[in-house]
């Protein structure tokens, strides 16, 4: 029986146990299987130090008894296991304290078709040989740059996925996506005064990847740049965020349009909507069908038809992140974001969120910038997604006449996200690199804790 279960398609899996879920009293019922493959390679100082490979099937059954529910999971697809787990599901959403937001997707929403998104490289994947060539190949580029004088490892990674989701709903589709990955960190300097830097690329098709060597020479011109960092004092100046940690401030808004935070009250933004809360001429976008998108997905984890939509338009607040639960506590309509595993309900994330980039390049964002940090790390979580307060530990450069002066290291940047938001300048150079994207940006006035 094990054999035949293994041979059936994700969605014959799915299909199987939304039937068995009604058989068993369920007024409704939907099922998720996510199904995947990766291989990885470790390498350090020019050895081979781990490979990793693992495959696995999850299934997730989420039943309902009237407005209470139920959620259950499991990587044992066997039948044996399965009857027992539909069983319990059903029992355990007939005693569930009741929900009266809970419920799959109204069916005027659901996806009926959905474009291609090319987030599958069809290619041969690759082997733990290739994969250890990659990593090679970057460690020994940063190791050549002069001034570098240690690896803190490299890595390469390959993995497949697949989503299957059928709803007692109606709704029934499925989908599947490939990613492909290089990274490494290395050391420049001696004793006390060595410095860390890395550099990565991630993308869905092998031939969007950036070069092994090139990840790697970045890596090390990054180290060596960090070497002799000074101390600044505390003060207010400009400050002008990288875009590898730009997009961090996208992260921040996202949370605080969820869904979830507008129905439970806890966010800064929950009574703006309609309002300027960027500055004017900013624009933020989520686009799930974005081609070859890292985040990119064809359909929400509810089955709705999801699109790309403006969330600021000239810095005015245009939409929430909304599931259908969050969207009938605020006497809305799902907006399409619900995302979901396999152990819990589903839940409103963005899918490939980013900004307009604005006209002036990095240089010209910095020029009339007497005394300022330009922030190329970022450490720790302090911000309250209440109050909007933000306080970060942070490392960069120095900024004196217009000009990159020094490194600096050993700071905090301070700040409430409503007022950063409202002083957000971007750059010309938005490039899409990570799930969320953003151009270097600079805001106008941040408070540095220094010596």
């Amino acid at each position: 029986m094990a054999n035949q279960t293994t041979r059936k398609t994700t969605l014959d899996i799915a299909d199987t146990l939304v039937e068995r879920a009604l058989k068993a009293g369920a007024d409704a019922a939907e099922a998720i299987v996510v199904e995947g493959t990766s291989l990885g390679v470790s390498w350090r100082l020019g050895n081979l130090e781990d490979v990793e490979r693992s495959e696995g099937k999850d299934i997730g059954l989420r039943v309902f008894c009237g407005k209470r529910q139920a959620v259950v999971s499991s990587t044992d697809l066997s039948d044996h296991v399965i009857g027992p787990l539909v069983e319990r599901a059903v029992a355990m959403a007939k005693v569930a304290p009741e929900d009266p937001w809970c419920g799959l997707a109204d069916p005027d929403r659901l996806a009926q078709d959905w474009p291609p998104l090319d987030i599958s490289d069809n290619a041969s994947h690759p082997s733990a040989e290739e994969l250890g060539e990659r990593a090679a190949a970057a460690e020994e580029a940063a190791l050549a740059i002069e001034g570098v004088t240690n690896s803190g490892g490299a890595g390469a990674s390959w993995g497949k996925s697949g989503i299957a989701l059928v709803t007692s709903g109606g709704f029934r589709g499925s989908y599947s996506g490939t990613s492909h990955s290089v990274s490494v960190s290395v050391l420049a300097g001696e004793g006390t005064a060595m410095e860390r830097d890395y550099e990565f690329s991630s993308a869905r098709h092998l031939s969007d990847l950036d070069a092994p060597a090139e990840v790697g020479t970045e890596a090390g011109r990054r180290a060596v740049r960090r070497l002799n960092p000074r101390k600044v004092k505390s003060q207010s100046v400009p400050v002008v965020y990288a875009p590898r940690v730009s997009n961090s401030l996208l992260g921040h808004f996202a949370g605080a349009i969820n869904g979830a935070a507008i129905a439970r009250g806890t966010s800064f933004l929950k009574s703006r909507m309609g309002e300027e809360v960027f500055a004017p001429g900013i624009a933020i976008h989520d686009d799930p069908h974005r081609a070859r998108g890292l985040r990119s997905k064809p359909f929400d984890g509810e089955g709705v038809a999801n699109r790309a939509m403006t969330l600021i338009e000239n810095g005015v607040l245009q939409s929430w992140l909304l599931d259908s639960s969050t969207a009938r506590q605020l006497g809305l309509k799902t907006t399409g974001h619900a995302a979901r595993g396999t152990s819990g309900p589903p839940s409103p994330s963005a899918s490939n969120l980013y900004m307009a980039p604005g006209t002036l390049p990095p240089e010209e964002l910095i020029a009339d910038i007497k005394q300022g940090l330009y922030l190329t790390e970022l450490i720790g979580m302090g911000v309250n997604g209440v109050t909007g307060d933000y306080s970060r530990g942070a490392s960069g450069f120095w900024i004196e006449n217009g000009e990159i002066a020094y490194p600096v290291s050993e700071i905090t940047v301070a700040g409430n996200l409503k007022e950063m938001f409202r002083q957000i300048t971007p750059a010309n150079d938005l490039e899409f690199r990570y799930g969320s994207n953003a151009p270097t940006l600079r805001v106008e006035s941040m408070t540095i804790a220094g010596s």
